[in-house]
Parts: structure tokens; sequence; C-alpha cells
């Protein structure tokens, strides 16, 4: 799916986020990476396979005490 030079990360790889996002849809909360991921700006994910990655950040940092 990607045509960058040199090739972004695959959907499978570990580092598969740091691909070029090529669609993005602030007001629905979406943005599609050229290897074919969704992510979501709650940091969740759907692989093009259809498996999810759950949220794995928090959105909020508790304050500092």
């Amino acid at each position: 799916m990607c045509k960058h030079q040199p090739p972004c990360p695959a959907a499978e790889a570990a580092d598969h986020g740091a691909s070029r996002m090529i669609a993005y849809h602030p007001e629905q909360g979406w943005g599609l990476l050229c290897n074919g991921v969704i992510i979501f700006d709650d940091t969740g994910e759907l692989l093009p396979n259809g498996c999810s990655i759950p949220i794995h950040k928090a959105m909020f940092e508790p304050a500092a005490a």
C-alpha cells in the first residue's frame, strides 16, 4: 500500500505507527496511515486484518501532588 521511498513500516511491524498519515478526520477522531492502520485520537488502533489494539496511553496524566 505504501509508495514512499524508503517504504513505511508494515502494519504488522512493531513500529507501524511511524508510517505517514494519508487521511485525517479530526472531527471524527481518526486517521489512516499509508500501511492501512487506522489510528484513533484515544490511541486505539485498528489493523488492516481486523484486529484491534486497545487504548495504550493515558488520555490525561494525573496531576503531580
